[in-house]
C-alpha cells in the first residue's frame, strides 16, 4: 500500500517550512541570550535549539544538491550557509576582542552577536514566508 501526499506536500514545502521554523528557534535563543546578559542559559531547550541551528546548515547545504528547489527557494538554503559560515567568523572575532574564555560556563555571547543572530531570523522568516506564498503571487510567477 503507498500512501499518497496532498500535491503542495513537497520535499521544498517541508524544508522550507522547517526553515522557518529554524528562524523562529534563531530569534527565541537571542531573547534568551539577553535576559542571561549573553551568558548561556541552563535550558534543555537552548541546548537542543542550539543543535537544531548548527545541524541546520549541514542539512541546508544537502539540500542544495539534492532537492530540486524552485529558483526563489535556492536563496533559502543559500542564506542559510552564508549566515552560518559569516556568524562562526564574525563570532570569533567578537569573542577574541574579549579573550577566549577557558570553559563554556564563563563564555559570554556578544550582544553584536546577538543582535546579527536575530536581524538574520526576522529576514529569514521573511525569506521562508515569501517562499512559500510565491505559487500564490502574480508578481514571482
Amino acid at each position: 500500500m503507498q500512501i499518497s501526499y496532498p500535491d503542495w506536500l513537497t520535499p521544498q514545502f517541508v524544508y522550507i517550512t522547517l526553515s522557518a521554523v529554524v528562524a523562529v528557534l534563531i530569534w527565541i535563543e537571542g531573547e534568551m541570550l539577553k535576559k542571561t546578559d549573553g551568558k548561556l542559559p541552563k535550558s534543555r531547550f537552548f541546548q537542543i535549539s542550539s543543535i537544531l541551528d548548527t545541524i541546520w546548515f549541514f542539512i541546508s547545504v544537502v539540500v542544495l544538491y539534492v532537492i530540486d528547489l524552485a529558483p526563489l527557494a535556492i536563496a533559502v538554503p543559500a542564506a542559510y550557509g552564508i549566515y552560518t559560515t559569516f556568524g562562526w567568523v564574525y563570532g570569533t572575532r567578537l569573542l577574541k576582542r574579549k579573550g577566549i574564555p577557558d570553559s563554556p560556563k564563563d563564555l559570554v555571547i556578544p550582544a553584536k552577536y546577538i543582535a546579527y543572530s536575530q536581524s538574520f531570523s526576522l529576514i529569514f522568516f521573511g525569506l521562508c514566508l515569501l517562499v512559500l506564498s510565491s505559487p500564490w503571487l502574480p508578481i514571482l510567477q
